[in-house]
């Protein structure tokens, strides 16, 4: 196990500086011009020139790839081009409203994914199947924009069970006023697919040689579903989880812009309307490297839920 997680770690440095190399270049040849950007429309030539070199950019290509190269490794991004705020700070500041959000979104959309599927693959073949299917299959045609408009007029504006918008200090209050509602449509929106993956899931599983032999010893279903089956089809539903969570990261990110949420997200939007590239480049590098290590403890999991699975 230790040898493969230092070969998996050593693995992710070219992975890494690939992405570097990507995002700094993007960044410098198609993103525009930052210092015209940001001096405006009516800014003289001296003003641009002078903007530019307070911002590095009058540097040669190496030392501007080097000083996005030293940030990277030291963790120390500098400070906004048009908040003049430490991007340490933003992050320090607006992760946990993303984090409020995207935990239980994450939580609830692996349990409920998991027993609704298990429980249609139970049922197969009967008319609760079909009805879900269809039901699941409605849901996937339907735009995430029409589940928040729905819900924010439904919920919030006629019947008043949740507000629209709004933030505290207190993790209590967040969690129980002012997230449930984008959580609730974010799990509605994410159960629909995982219900309909994770059955196929189980039915492969079901189907499999060593459920048979069970049930000709005498093994209950209840027994073969949730200490055979169960175990089995955690692996796929692992890898699937490991794919999704960047998405569900996104996903926080576009609930925080509709809901108001003062997290990573909004930041991020405001960063992008204002071509505020460290912000942009910052979070961009930190979502490759959570992601790297998302898989590396994926990897590491499959191992804990099935002790027969080998690194190699």
């Amino acid at each position: 196990m230790a040898s493969y997680l230092i070969r998996r770690i050593w693995q992710m440095i070219p992975t890494l500086a690939g992405v570097i190399l990507l995002v700094f270049f993007l960044f410098k040849y198609f993103g525009g011009d930052p210092a015209e950007i940001l001096a405006g429309l009516k800014a003289s030539p001296q003003q641009i020139a002078s903007l530019r070199q307070q911002l590095g950019l009058d540097k040669s290509v190496t030392e501007q790839l080097w000083i996005f190269v030293r940030k990277v490794l030291v963790f120390d991004w500098g400070r906004s081009w048009t908040t003049n705020e430490e991007i340490s700070n933003i992050f320090a500041t607006r992760l946990p409203a993303t984090l409020t959000i995207m935990v239980p979104i994450l939580i609830l959309d692996v349990v409920l994914g998991t027993i609704c599927g298990m429980a249609v693959a139970y049922v197969r073949g009967s008319l609760t199947d079909r009805a879900v299917m269809v039901i699941t299959t409605l849901a996937l045609s339907i735009s995430f924009l029409v589940y928040v408009i729905v819900a924010q007029y439904v919920f919030a504006f006629r019947l008043g069970w949740f507000p629209v918008q709004g933030w505290s200090n207190s993790l209590w209050t967040n969690l129980s006023v002012y997230t449930p509602l984008p959580v609730l449509l974010a799990v509605l929106v994410g159960l629909a697919p995982a219900t309909r993956l994770y059955r196929t899931f189980f039915l492969d599983e079901m189907g499999n040689d060593y459920v048979r032999t069970a049930r000709a010893k005498g093994v209950g279903e209840n027994t073969i579903l949730f200490k055979h089956v169960l175990r089995n089809a955690m692996i796929p539903i692992l890898t699937n989880v490991a794919t999704q969570l960047p998405g569900i990261f996104i996903g926080s990110f576009l609930l925080e812009i509709f809901f108001s949420v003062p997290g990573l997200g909004r930041e991020v939007y405001n960063a992008v309307n204002r071509s505020d590239y460290p912000v942009i480049q910052a979070v961009t590098i930190y979502l490759a490297v959570i992601t790297m290590v998302i898989n590396l403890l994926t990897d590491v999991l499959y191992k804990v839920v099935d002790p027969r699975v080998v690194f190699k």
